[in-house]
């Protein structure tokens, strides 16, 4: 891999004074490039359906040194220059193909429902140019690519502000019933990719994550079920499918032998960190494996004042990944 110094297992925070979060980490020609969602202080208030997150602009961040502080590069896209999008950039991420950067988010469009977009450039920092209009069956947010062998998928869905909750087949409306505690939990989806990177080659599946008997997770199952914040890497020829669990803020992960799964849940990587949400990215560098993420400690709590930090992940001789404590 790359020729990049390593962290402590301490966690440390990317930035002192600037607050991003959310972040998707990618190695691209031996350099670490990471794509968050940018937190600015404003006026607005909390809201039950996340419209405090008034995130406007997406720029990428840098790394030569795991050890040292990153840089910021500057905005790569923003709000005004995306045709189809009103507002909320959440969670993106991005992916190399060819000599192209194809950088995924998502965005309320102007009828308040969340898309998934696309944007192109020729560098990995940016600037990036939109698509007129978001990706054809795609909804909801934190879109995640995965690069197998050449075909890539997309996975996406969130939780509530996220409107996952909102679809059912792929359709969407406003008056399903909540969902009882005895009932499967809402899954997030996947699809794959045209080889153009900006449509999808078939429509979104369910990711079926189940428990230890081979049960799909209920949706009373707080400590265990879907919410948000997808990722999926792979480690000893599996694919590991993380998530947060919304409600009781953990960190997770689930094991499959494919990328649309089935994932059995194994169990938990971070504990709940000081703030509401988390959301993160798993990458192996100099055969190490690091757990990018963030916290609200530096900004007092404040959920949407989010910092960037990063630690090292360690797996035991089962595959299994080692629990942190998100309160370091």
């Amino acid at each position: 891999m790359c020729a990049i110094g390593y962290a402590q297992e301490n966690p440390k925070y990317l930035f002192d004074d600037l607050y991003f979060a959310d972040p998707s980490t990618r190695i691209f020609d031996d350099k670490i490039y990471i794509y968050a969602s940018h937190d600015i202080q404003t006026d607005v208030k909390d809201a039950a359906n996340g419209a405090h997150f008034n995130m406007k602009d997406y720029n990428v961040l840098t790394l030569d040194n795991i050890n040292e502080k990153a840089k910021d590069n500057g905005v790569a896209l923003k709000l005004e220059d995306i045709p189809w999008a009103k507002q909320q950039l959440w969670a993106p991420d991005a992916v190399k193909k060819g000599n192209k950067y194809y950088l995924y988010f998502p965005a309320k469009d102007k009828d308040d429902l969340f898309k998934i977009g696309v944007a192109v450039s020729k560098s990995p920092t940016g600037p990036f140019k939109s698509e007129k209009n978001p990706i054809t069956g795609t909804y909801s947010i934190d879109p995640t690519v995965l690069d197998d062998q050449g075909k890539y998928y997309i996975y996406f869905g969130g939780l509530k502000g996220g409107q996952l909750q909102n679809y059912r087949n792929n359709q969407y409306s406003e008056n399903y019933p909540e969902l009882q505690k005895d009932e499967n939990a809402l899954l997030p989806k996947i699809a794959r990719l045209k080889d153009n990177m900006k449509e999808l080659a078939e429509a979104p599946k369910d990711v079926l994550i189940l428990d230890e008997n081979g049960n799909q997770l209920k949706s009373g199952d707080q400590h265990r079920r879907f919410f948000e914040g997808i990722w999926v890497h792979q480690y000893n020829n599996k694919y590991y499918l993380s998530y947060s669990t919304g409600e009781t803020h953990k960190l997770v992960y689930a094991i499959g032998d494919n990328p649309y799964g089935p994932f059995t849940f194994k169990g938990e990587i971070l504990t709940p960190v000081v703030g509401w949400t988390t959301h993160h990215s798993i990458v192996e560098i100099n055969k190490k494996w690091y757990l990018f993420y963030h916290d609200s400690k530096k900004s007092g709590g404040k959920s949407y004042l989010r910092s960037l930090k990063i630690r090292e992940l360690k797996y035991d001789e089962n595959g299994l990944i080692q629990t942190m404590n998100g309160q370091d």
